[in-house]
């Protein structure tokens, strides 16, 4: 399956005469402070008042986020060329921009423009910001440039072929692009319908990033899951006409002597519930539930590209859902790659099962740390919402670092309790665990203590992303489906750890 950038879009520093470039649009960044920047005082200087009478008028807000659009304005450009249409962008204040809002707010820009096709547009936002703030621009702008429309017989989206970053460093728009560039690849994946994304078409998908950006790669069909005793993933996916994979992907940016850490994604490309079906209105977006793989794939492509010093292995474990007489069963005891017995009491409950193997697989590469992420509960929604991810752990500095991360790029998390307790919730009378814990409480929890048994004393995260991975109605700064979400906060963490 080939998944190219859809479609990419050239971004470049721009320095000199911005009123004088010829550009479909000039985005200009009007703050709060009422002090215009250069651009925005030589664009007043030039229409005798108009912009600070806008303003006072409140024709034109300086309040982040609220836009206005028009026709360019006689006189503005000296050379005959410049934009043919204005945007004036309130950035608030703009020293005061972290990376979220500026993410968001370049992604709220370019969804407004994508609505008719636009060739070249040019950013010129004002007071200089750091390179950090810059980086999150670009990606915002990349970001919005996509969404879940990709069948529609007539574009609803029409992404510019180039845009230009006024007074931005090339170094920022260079990792601002990987990064937009990467979070749209994971929309993509997530986005796809399961008819053309299944085990197979995603690593093949997996496989043609990874040569793109020098990503090792390494796919285990099922007759390899076979042989090295993968019976959990092979369990779920027994239904399907399309088997499972594994996919392995490996960024060798340090000396081999380097542990390596290794991101784990829950790749289940549909979920009809088994055996235990789920109703049509819960089977909608199933879709969506290999969300955790994509995002390991985006965050692995941006890493190679930024050709960080660490070593990493991304795995994503890959099956579908589906029911047959091949059905894995209520009371079902298997026995996953690591030894541990399984009693299977809901077959909807799949995704720690598929996890169980992948996991193991993380540990038998010897990582200084575990993260995985995984759309793995409901409970998880009911007990945070749909907008912030929970995380559990069994190491309370690598989750505080995992936190430090998301907080500088304003994804929110939200830590949850590990207690010994919850463990006894997940104990089998027939086997060693069972994949339910004790009915509807704390079931995000005891889905995570039941990962917990398959990472042995590794350093490890999880992620449980199911809420905020895949927006049922659209924001100003993004579609509705999938989101991308936590694909910066493990690029960011993964630069930090890298530096240290």
């Amino acid at each position: 399956m080939n998944l190219p950038l859809i479609p990419p879009v050239k971004n470049e520093s721009l320095n000199g005469d911005v009123l004088s470039m010829a550009c479909d649009c000039l985005v200009v960044g009007i703050g709060e402070s009422g002090n215009l920047s250069p651009i925005a005082s030589l664009i007043d200087e030039r229409t005798s008042g108009w912009l600070t009478n806008a303003i006072a008028s409140g024709a034109a807000k300086t309040k982040r986020g609220e836009l206005l659009t028009l026709p360019t304005l006689p006189g503005i450009g000296q050379t005959g060329s410049c934009a043919a249409v204005l945007m004036f962008v309130g950035t608030g204040d703009l020293a005061q921009l972290d990376r979220g809002k500026a993410f968001d707010l370049a992604s709220t820009v370019m969804r407004r423009l994508v609505d008719s096709p636009r060739n070249h547009i040019v950013f010129s936002l004002g007071t200089p910001c750091s390179p950090e703030v810059q980086e999150a621009f670009v990606a915002g702008a990349i970001a919005g440039c996509a969404g879940q429309s990709n069948y529609f017989s007539d574009p609803a989206i029409h992404p510019p072929a180039s845009i230009g970053w006024h007074d931005f460093s090339p170094s920022a728009v260079a990792l601002g692009t990987m990064i937009g560039d990467s979070i749209n690849v994971t929309r993509r994946l997530v986005n796809e319908p399961p008819n053309v994304l299944y085990p197979e078409s995603f690593a093949d998908a997996a496989a043609a990033v990874g040569n793109e950006v020098g990503l090792s790669v390494e796919i285990w069909d099922e007759t390899r899951l076979d042989a090295e005793g993968c019976r959990a993933i092979l369990a779920v996916g027994a239904a399907s006409i399309r088997p499972p994979r594994l996919v392995i992907l490996r960024h060798y940016g340090a000396p081999s002597t380097q542990a390596p850490v290794a991101l784990v994604g829950k790749g289940v490309t549909f979920d009809s519930g088994g055996l235990s079906i789920k109703p049509t209105d819960g089977m909608t977006d199933m879709k969506c539930d290999m969300a955790g793989a994509a995002t390991v794939l985006g965050a692995m492509r941006t890493i190679a590209l930024m050709k960080l010093p660490i070593n990493v292995v991304g795995l994503c474990g890959l099956a579908e859902n589906m029911i047959s007489g091949a059905s894995y069963k209520l009371g079902d005891v298997i026995e996953s790659r690591q030894g541990t017995t399984i009693e299977i009491l809901n077959t909807d409950a799949e995704g720690r099962v598929v996890l169980a193997d992948v996991l193991d697989v993380a540990v038998q590469n010897k990582p200084s740390a575990i993260v995985d992420l995984a759309t793995l509960t409901g409970a998880c929604m009911v007990g945070l919402g749909r907008d912030v991810v929970g995380l559990m752990t069994n190491s309370e500095s690598l989750c505080s670092e995992i936190i430090a991360a998301a907080k500088q790029e304003s994804e929110p998390v939200w830590q949850l309790p590990m207690f010994e307790m919850y463990g006894e919730h997940i104990k089998s009378k027939v086997a060693d665990i069972k994949n339910t814990g004790d009915a509807r409480w704390g079931g995000a929890i005891t889905a995570a203590k039941f990962l917990e048994r398959f990472v042995d004393d590794v350093p490890w995260v999880h992620m449980d992303i199911a809420g905020p991975a895949f927006a049922e109605s659209p924001k100003p700064h993004r579609d509705a489906g999938a989101t991308g979400v936590m694909l910066r906060t493990l690029v960011s963490w993964l630069k930090i750890r890298a530096a240290s």
